[in-house]
């Protein structure tokens, strides 16, 4: 995977999802910008429906021994990615609304 690629994480000890834009990933862990999954759609819709909205994507370092899994957050079959529950709720994509903070170019096209 590249920086710049959407993706969601499985951590263990404590076990935690977190969806976001890979930024980093390397041999001591990877560093994502992003939010937990339990709070995405809450999220999507403060942005929505707030100037300014309470949640947001935070910056986050892992080391790789609580890294389970990395999925590159894509549809699967009749279930959408993250990236179009946010259009779905919001009216614009994820990079739009972020900007250059995705490394736009660097990872998948969405």
């Amino acid at each position: 995977m590249n920086n710049g690629t959407f993706v969601v994480v499985h951590l263990v000890n404590p076990k935690e999802k977190y969806w976001g834009i890979l930024r980093v990933l390397g041999a001591a862990g990877l560093t994502i910008r992003g939010i937990d999954v339990d709070l995405f759609d809450e999220w999507a819709r403060q942005v929505r429906n707030l100037p300014e909205a309470e949640l947001g994507l935070a910056t986050l370092f892992v080391p790789m021994h609580r890294v389970e899994k990395v999925f590159e957050d894509a549809r699967i079959g009749a279930v959408g990615s993250y990236q179009e529950r946010f259009f779905d709720l919001v009216g614009r994509t994820v990079r739009d609304f972020i900007g250059d903070e995705t490394g736009a170019g660097a990872g998948s096209p969405n």
